[in-house]
């Protein structure tokens, strides 16, 4: 077939943006400072959270690659035939879209975008935590000359530093998962199944983002509602178990906004407590409480993590620990996207510093067959600002709240 590989679709009009010209013009600006330091002369970024981050533009990828070209003067995501005019309609900046009619079109629009705006020579940044083995050598082929260097780390650094703007879009989300906990709480009952009890939590986020964002896509929110055994992994999703009388609970909500994720996590209880099972929850929140106070500038993730641990292991129960106690938050999901370097764990030395914006998030897990067995989590995230942080969180936690 003789048919275009190429296609200009712009097809409607640009919708609202989740963000302002000026803050999305500051991120590209902050990157082509780090480009010209490094004498990288186009950026090729193949990433949900990246290409998200940079243009407003989220993909669904569904089997094809996904890209944004970043240049001193071009600005350029590339997308799939499929998707018509919804890409260059979210995107801040120009698209491009390569069709199917031959296998190699995806690097054919790459090619393109790079010799239009003139870069033939020099290096090409492409994000190396990311891209896979085989796209990475189809890449350097198809653009000859140019030398492909890493820049996910130096790209992943800028977001670890919020905007104004990135902190309020947070602040909502934060404020959306609190109504998702209450919509849960509201929907336990004996009998209930885990996955009617996540469905009440998620169609009341989805509405209130809907209400708060009326421009935006409404994608990836969810709930993880778990009950007994089902509380022992951070991420089990919802079963046909039904809630029992007695029953350890998790109530985990995640709005989505334009790909950024907040989180609302609480142990709870349908009915009385063990004594065993108070204990244990007791002690995470005693962890929680600890590791809220210590979230402030100036703080390192792996010292806030040191500390946590010497209240476990007083209790005997690090081994019981089954992650670290926090990370960032921004543009993020459970398949995509997360700033490594910004997480509260024994092996990161990154300073915390206004801007930033983390999670506290203890849990411990004690095995079934054994008295008070399951998972305890608690999760607030905070605003780290000049003088300390914000929990932004106003879902309360412990066992003077959340016994059902």
């Amino acid at each position: 077939m003789d048919l275009e590989r190429l296609k200009d679709i712009h097809n409607g009009s640009k919708v609202a943006p989740t963000f302002s010209d000026l803050e999305m013009e500051r991120r590209v600006t902050l990157l082509r400072k780090h480009m010209a330091e490094a004498g990288i002369g186009a950026v090729l970024f193949t990433s949900y959270h990246n290409i998200n981050y940079y243009s407003d533009f989220l993909y669904t990828a569904f089997g094809r690659p996904y890209g944004l070209v970043v240049t001193e003067d071009d600005h350029v995501t590339i997308s799939a035939n499929i998707d018509a005019g919804q890409p260059w309609r979210r995107s801040f900046g120009d698209n491009i879209v390569y069709t199917d009619w031959r296998r190699d079109n995806y690097l054919h629009a790459i090619a393109t975008v790079l010799e239009r705006a003139g870069v033939r020579r020099g290096r090409l940044g492409v994000e190396d935590d990311h891209i896979p083995g085989l796209l990475r050598a189809q890449v350097a082929d198809v653009v000859g000359g140019l030398e492909l260097v890493d820049i996910s780390q130096p790209v992943m650094r800028q977001r670890m530093v919020k905007s104004a703007e990135e902190i309020e879009l947070i602040r909502h989300g934060a404020r959306i998962a609190d109504l998702g906990g209450a919509a849960v709480v509201a929907a336990v009952r004996e009998g209930v199944p885990e996955y009617e009890v996540a469905l009440a939590g998620t169609q009341a986020m989805v509405r209130e983002i809907a209400r708060t964002f009326p421009d935006a896509e409404l994608r990836d929110t969810w709930v993880w509602f778990q009950s007994g055994i089902n509380t022992d992994g951070a991420h089990n999703w919802p079963t046909s178990r039904p809630v029992q009388r007695g029953d350890i609970l998790s109530l985990n909500c995640f709005p989505m906004i334009a790909g950024y994720y907040t989180a609302l996590e609480r142990t709870l209880f349908y009915g009385q407590p063990s004594a065993e099972h108070l204990r244990y929850w007791e002690i995470n929140v005693e962890v929680h409480r600890r590791g809220l106070e210590l979230i402030r500038p100036g703080a390192v993730c792996k010292d806030i993590a040191a500390e946590l641990n010497e209240i476990y292991d007083a209790h005997g129960l690090l081994p019981n620990r089954t992650f670290g106690y926090g990370h960032s938050f921004g543009v993020l999901s459970h398949y995509y996207g997360r700033e490594a370097g910004l997480e509260l764990r024994e092996d990161i030395d990154t300073v915390l510093e206004p801007g930033m914006v983390v999670s506290m998030e203890p849990m411990i897990m004690i095995p079934e067959g054994r008295p008070g067995a399951g998972g305890y989590r608690e999760h607030d995230i905070l605003v780290v600002g000049d003088d300390g942080a914000e929990n932004i969180t106003g879902f309360p936690f412990g066992p003077d709240h959340n016994i059902l």
